[in-house]
């Protein structure tokens, strides 16, 4: 049970990495080139599609962050474990409250200020995210070479 918990962890936090990376240095800077005409098409494809992706993800990672509570082995502390749903609480306030606003507003029609503030408050996901994709990726280490230790002194 604890080595699915850990790899569906693992999974959601390193997609989410990689999802944020790609969102904060390639996709927010380049709403600014869509035009003015076509982009709220855009944006609203966007909210679309792009919640096809992190959703799924980012509630994995929530449900997992919270049964790792319980969950969690004795090899791992606990403190990686708060730090790490601390993290997420970051996430999910930062998107909901900040990221969702700004993309309802750009809905509407472009506004360049608000394409600035998006892309300069989501480098607060982005190393949190970062944060937290090695948080995890240490907390899996630590699973796996205690689980490597025990089969080493099976007879």
């Amino acid at each position: 049970m604890i080595a699915l918990l850990m790899m569906l962890q693992l999974v959601s936090t390193l997609g989410m990495v990689g999802v944020i990376w790609f969102v904060q240095v390639v996709h927010y800077p380049l709403f600014g080139k869509v035009g003015i005409s076509g982009f709220r098409d855009y944006e609203q494809d966007h909210q679309r599609r792009t919640t096809l992706v992190v959703a799924p993800l980012m509630l994995t990672e929530a449900v997992t962050a919270v049964a790792l509570l319980w969950l969690r082995p004795d090899i791992i502390p606990a403190s990686p474990v708060v730090a790490g749903l601390g993290l997420v609480a970051i996430l999910w306030t930062s998107t909901f409250f900040w990221q969702v606003p700004a993309h309802e507003r750009l809905a509407k029609s472009f506004d360049s200020a608000t394409h600035r503030n998006l892309v300069r408050s989501n480098w607060l996901r982005t190393v949190a995210w970062s944060a937290r994709g090695v948080l995890v990726c240490w907390m899996c280490l630590r699973l796996l070479c205690a689980s490597m230790d025990t089969l080493a002194h099976l007879p």
